[in-house]
């Protein structure tokens, strides 16, 4: 799986078996799920057309699941836990039953929920529940009396041979989807609503160092900086292509909470200025492009 995101759209790459509710929804294989940003006065005739013009402006295909929103792509929200990674996007401006819904009005929250490991169909829609639970916990945490907008839209979306049957929240898988989103909504809301300021989008880590609790990834006042040496660019603090595999750059060891875990600590790849310059023009390239680029600079072969 990758993601990056323009201005107004995150786009959730992969080879998915994937469920939505949203427009064009269902259950099928696709390579893509996005997320756009449309204006507040949004109002098209035809929203599956336009996501249509969406995908083919981006360069997709066909096989893609899309949402729409209101909420600039700078309040996202990306949570990882473990092998579970959720994309949450929430403004609350139209909380209220309309007599005549239109599936294109944009107020909504949107939540994508993305797993490293396989979940058979029947896992793939008990995630959607699971979602749409922590998302109604979340509002009422927060103080609402709705437990959503008329428009919210779940995708859910695996890679890998199915390795999950169930993924409700006693499962392991759902706990995880639970607290992702739980966590997700309340962060997502308080950005859009300018509680908590960010100028682009914020990305958290279940952490169990200290204690289980989730740590939002800030460059700004690292303590660790240089973690690599001075010079180094931040734009790709926590890496993209996580966990990459490839043992140039990285290896498994041993994890404090048992079991291995995926180790980058020596890769320097995204934090030389010019490779990390070239991910941001070329947001799609792949690890082995990077390195490919790297040596070019180096002029000496690539492991």
């Amino acid at each position: 799986m990758r993601y990056y995101h323009t201005r107004d759209t995150l786009f959730v790459r992969g080879t998915f078996r994937a469920a939505s509710t949203g427009i064009g929804g269902g259950v099928r294989g696709v390579s893509t799920i996005f997320n756009h940003t449309v204006p507040e006065n949004f109002d098209h005739a035809d929203p599956p057309r336009y996501l249509r013009e969406i995908a083919a402006l981006a360069g997709i295909g066909g096989d893609f699941f899309g949402l729409l929103t209101a909420v600039p792509m700078q309040y996202l929200c990306v949570l990882q836990y473990d092998f579970i990674t959720a994309f949450v996007t929430a403004g609350v401006t139209n909380p209220n039953p309309d007599p005549d819904p239109d599936p294109g009005r944009p107020h909504t929250i949107n939540i994508i929920v993305t797993s490293r490991e396989g979940l058979s169909d029947g896992a793939l829609l008990e995630t959607i529940i699971t979602a749409t639970e922590a998302k109604a916990q979340a509002l009422r945490l927060m103080g609402y009396d709705f437990t959503g907008t008329t428009t919210d839209a779940v995708a859910v979306a695996c890679e890998g041979e199915t390795a999950h049957t169930y993924a409700g929240t006693f499962t392991g898988i759902g706990r995880r989807v639970y607290a992702a989103v739980l966590q997700g909504v309340q962060e997502a809301l308080a950005r859009q609503q300018e509680r908590i300021v960010r100028d682009k989008p914020s990305f958290f880590i279940f952490s169990r160092y200290g204690g289980d609790h989730w740590v939002e990834w800030r460059p700004e006042g690292c303590p660790y900086y240089p973690c690599h040496f001075p010079g180094q660019t931040c734009d790709f603090c926590y890496c993209p292509f996580y966990p990459c595999g490839d043992r140039d750059l990285g290896d498994e060891v041993e994890s404090s909470s048992c079991g291995t875990v995926w180790s980058c600590s020596r890769c320097t790849l995204l934090h030389e200025p010019a490779v990390a310059a070239y991910l941001r023009r070329n947001p799609e390239a792949s690890l082995g492009e990077l390195k490919k680029y790297r040596t070019s600079l180096r002029g000496k072969p690539e492991k």
